[in-house]
């Protein structure tokens, strides 16, 4: 005789506990305490989790609380997000460990090694440099989820530079907008990209926005779903892949 369905509702409240196996490989397995910790020491919680990067400069002051509420943290520290991210993994076992797995809409699978997403890395931070991007610009990133928007994120990390990300699939107006909030000359976008089974046309909306903000110099198009767009000689370029 067939089972019945379950009744969501009288599943309601029911826990679900990991076994042992997961536990033995869990990175956080005392939940409970950090969580108490966290809130009866915060400077002391964030230390120590601080302490799991490399730093180039340790700070001095995990939490300046003087000007509420400008707080300010780790004061006088020097750190990077990508020598953390990748570079500090170069040295170990790990640079043949993968550091990205991803998979598309359509089902297309791409895998980077720390090894191999740095390279990629350094090569898009060079394209950048070339492009003129310095310390303290600003970069307009309006893409698909592929690792392109993961390696363009962290080459504008890496030398120096800040992004702004915009959802692939914001409108005109909230692309451009941005793009003037930044005040970018580099905007990084894609043909177009996957949506639930549709492709959103980013670079027709970039065009667009790129139209009501000229301080865009320069446009890199990443080919993702392959239909016919425009392309502006001298300022942008098509690539297939970062």
């Amino acid at each position: 005789m067939a089972q019945p369905a379950a009744d969501e509702n009288s599943m309601e409240g029911e826990v679900y506990y990991p076994s042992p196996d997961v536990i033995s490989t869990a990175h956080i397995r005392e939940y409970d305490s950090l969580y108490r910790q966290s809130l009866e020491d915060p400077r002391g919680f964030w230390a120590e989790r601080a302490e799991e990067l490399e730093w180039f400069h340790k700070w001095d002051e995990v939490l300046d609380d003087s000007n509420p509420p400008f707080f300010k943290w780790f004061v006088g520290g020097k750190v990077n997000i990508v020598h953390n991210a990748l570079d500090r993994h170069l040295k170990t076992y790990r640079k043949n460990k993968l550091a990205l797995i991803w998979e598309g809409e359509p089902g297309d699978v791409r895998t980077f090694s720390y090894f191999a997403l740095n390279r990629e890395v350094c090569k898009f931070a060079n394209v950048l440099r070339s492009m003129g991007v310095r310390k303290g610009d600003i970069v307009t990133i309006y893409m698909p989820r592929i690792p392109e928007q993961v390696i363009a994120m962290l080459a504008t990390a890496k030398i120096g530079a800040a992004h702004s990300v915009v959802y692939g699939g914001f409108s005109v107006e909230a692309l451009a907008e941005r793009i003037e909030d930044a005040q970018s000359r580099v905007l990084i976008t894609a043909d177009g990209g996957w949506l639930r089974g549709k492709i959103v046309p980013l670079k027709e909306i970039a065009d667009e926005a790129m139209a009501r903000q000229p301080t865009i110099e320069s446009c890199i198009v990443v080919r993702r779903t392959g239909q016919d767009i425009y392309m502006e000689a001298g300022r942008e370029l098509l690539v297939t892949r970062i």
